[in-house]
């Protein structure tokens, strides 16, 4: 009679947590939607641009390298996507997909493991921790990235790396 009243509890427990998991992921989507479609402004109204005048080679094509950096790190794959390099944007926006869902996945069954006051708790915690932490370095390492590759892109394309027999040859043209 004590087994099927932990079978009724045990079902009631898993079905909160379903319905729960639903709202955490609803949540997040909307989040991430309203990140992906915000856009700062381009440029700044009451300002007047008409009598600024830059020396040549403070004006650089792109995005600058803080900027960049600021936008991987609060949303990861961003300044990637900015600097042209779209593929390694991709991977960064698919691992923080990864890493948000698993930290969430893993924080639903630490409440559930709460709930029925399962010995494992204590780990299943540090699950979440794991992938927290994973989660908060991604955005750490997109946004340096960004940093770099921006640093990086007018760098030549061109560049050409040849082994010789006695090492290597590098090449890079120089245009006048």
């Amino acid at each position: 009679m004590h087994g099927g009243a932990e079978a009724r509890q045990t079902e009631r427990a898993g079905s909160a947590m379903r319905r729960m998991g639903g709202w955490a992921v609803w949540r997040l989507a909307g989040v991430m939607a309203i990140l992906l479609t915000a856009q700062p402004p381009n440029r700044l109204t009451a300002q007047d641009t008409t009598r600024l005048v830059l020396p040549a080679d403070t004006m650089r094509p792109g995005v600058r390298p803080m900027g960049a950096f600021w936008r991987s790190f609060l949303l990861p794959g961003w300044g990637q996507a900015v600097t042209g390099r779209k593929t390694t944007g991709a991977a960064f926006v698919a691992w923080e997909g990864v890493t948000a869902m698993m930290t969430l996945k893993a924080q639903q069954e630490a409440n559930y493991f709460k709930s029925i006051h399962s010995q494992n708790l204590k780990l299943k915690r540090q699950e979440v921790q794991d992938w927290l932490v994973l989660w908060i370095f991604n955005h750490l390492f997109s946004g340096a990235e960004a940093y770099v590759s921006a640093h990086l892109q007018d760098f030549p394309t061109d560049l050409k790396v040849r082994a010789f027999p006695g090492g290597i040859g590098v090449s890079i043209p120089i245009h006048e």
